[in-house]
């Protein structure tokens, strides 16, 4: 029966991405070293797998939260997006970036593929960081702005962002 221990590194994060963070806490190499089953790891770096697997078990009740989206206000689910998507984007993409690099000097002369990959993420992680920043001062602005004239039951001037505006920011 598979185990989270007779797992390698690599498959576990390849699963669960968030795992890279539980192994770093950790300090087991999931890159180089990503062939070592997780027991195997944890006994090399005299760690606990219990304890490890517990961390790991932690992320996926994290991600369980059962949020119905659908129910909440607009202006509220755009307060949403900023502090807990746009936050994490912007936190995780330079240790994504640290990856990259490290994998590309260690591995980059007999993979030369991982520097065209990382060239791709340094400009999709710029792209992205146009787009939130768009909509952190024109979208969610005009969201609340909207929110706020139908609480106080005023539609008769509507906010300064045109509708049609709207897709073409994104």
């Amino acid at each position: 029966m598979e185990t989270l221990t007779t797992l390698t590194l690599g498959e576990i994060v390849k699963k669960q991405f968030r795992a890279a963070e539980v192994f770093e806490k950790f300090g087991l190499d999931f890159c180089c070293m990503g062939s070592q089953t997780l027991a195997e790891a944890c006994q090399a770096s005299q760690r606990d797998p219990a304890e490890v697997t517990a961390a790991l078990q932690a992320l996926e009740a994290e991600g369980s939260d059962g949020i119905n989206f659908d129910t909440w206000p607009l202006d509220l689910l755009a307060d949403y997006i900023y502090q807990r998507h746009h936050h994490y984007v912007e936190e995780k993409t330079p240790i994504i970036q640290g990856y990259l690099d490290k994998i590309c000097a260690v591995h980059g002369d007999r993979h030369p593929e991982l520097h065209e990959i990382r060239r791709i993420f340094q400009e999709t992680s710029g792209t992205l960081a146009v787009h939130m920043k768009k909509e952190e001062l024109m979208l969610f602005p005009y969201i609340k702005r909207l929110a706020k004239a139908g609480e106080n039951h005023d539609l008769s001037a509507p906010p300064s962002l045109a509708a049609s505006a709207i897709p073409s920011m994104l």
